[in-house]
């Protein structure tokens, strides 16, 4: 396996990715869609979550295609952004068909960022607008790090962000993830260094200093942002969301049982996850265009493609953020030794 040419989700052909993003209230939205419906389930495994028609993704639902996905800042208010994408779509008339009426079908989840310093004091929501906005700029290429839903997110010890990777399997069947990383937990590992997913990353694509040697590591959990934003309540302010996509042509159910394997990236790079503060959610996207075996081998290698893609985007997320005015939290970038070379760390 080897990373598409952009090593974004984006490597999975079709599909679009659109940005938006308030500097000063310090979030955003993204939005992932395509100019054809693709198949999407989902999968749960934090304790709280923030969604927006997540039940139509059940095996067992009559809608079996989506328009389009939104991630977004915000906590409950961020859900908007669907709405703003809605619009968006319905001026283009596309939708699930009935009758003479036309719905789109939007499915979304949300980070808390509400505590980061932005400035929240607003008199209309902003998000529908961000998620219109976001939808109408969507592309091939898109901006990580600091943008898009990424913008105000936070990580335990660094600023978090907006990653993507992707990885091209033998057998020729593209899969990549997007996600916005917010967790309760560190990506780092003690000294801010190195990064949880090193042992998965390719060409020093967040940075090349490989394993922190250190062992035990894992039993001391520390957080400066428990400590800026609301030191009562650590475990309020949170949440990885995220998408794992290819183009093997997969079943709604399949779509799941991908997103459930692609949690394990969530839990290779963010220490500790899944816990009951977090939201932490995986949609699981297919665009049906390259044929498999319907069970099996190429569906099992797809599900570990995308815990590794996953696991790389957390860390090339919180990599390339960018300092901002007003930041409670340093970038990883800003910290002493933190440059590198062409040849490696420096």
């Amino acid at each position: 396996m080897t990373p598409g040419p952009k090593n974004l989700i984006t490597d999975v052909p079709g599909l679009l990715v659109g940005n938006a993003q308030d500097d000063a209230l310090k979030s955003g939205t993204t939005v992932l869609t395509s100019d054809s419906p693709f198949m999407a389930s989902v999968h749960v495994m934090g304790g709280a979550p923030g969604t927006r028609e997540t039940d139509l993704l059940a095996a067992d639902k009559s809608v079996d295609r989506v328009d389009a996905l939104v991630l977004s800042g915000g906590s409950a208010f961020g859900l908007d952004a669907c709405a703003g994408v809605s619009d968006a779509l319905y001026a283009r008339r596309r939708g699930f068909p009935v009758g003479r009426a036309v719905v789109p079908i939007v499915p979304g989840a949300i980070l808390f960022d509400l505590l980061n310093g932005g400035d929240k004091d607003w008199d209309d929501n902003p998000y529908r607008v961000l998620g219109r906005r976001a939808f109408e700029t969507a592309s091939d290429q898109f901006d990580l790090g600091s943008s898009g839903a990424g913008t105000g997110a936070l990580t335990a010890m660094h600023k978090g962000g907006l990653g993507s990777a992707s990885l091209v399997l033998d057998n020729g069947v593209t899969v990549g993830a997007l996600v916005a990383a917010n967790p309760l937990g560190s990506v780092t590992t003690p000294g801010d260094r190195h990064f949880w997913a090193a042992p998965f990353e390719i060409d020093r694509e967040f940075g090349g200093w490989g394993t922190d040697p250190a062992t035990g590591l894992g039993r001391q959990v520390i957080s400066r942002k428990a400590q800026v934003m609301h030191p009562a309540e650590p475990d309020k302010t949170n949440t990885t969301i995220a998408i794992v996509a290819t183009d093997a042509a997969l079943t709604k159910s399949q779509c799941q049982r991908v997103a459930v394997a692609a949690h394990d990236g969530i839990s290779r790079a963010i220490v500790p996850a899944h816990t009951p503060g977090d939201g932490d959610l995986v949609f699981g996207v297919s665009t049906g265009a390259r044929e498999i075996r319907s069970t099996g081998p190429d569906l099992g290698m797809i599900g570990h493609a995308a815990s590794i893609c996953l696991a790389r985007a957390i860390a090339r997320a919180v990599y390339l953020a960018a300092p901002a005015e007003g930041d409670l939290l340093p970038c990883w970038s800003q910290q002493d030794g933190a440059a590198t070379t062409d040849t490696g760390p420096v």
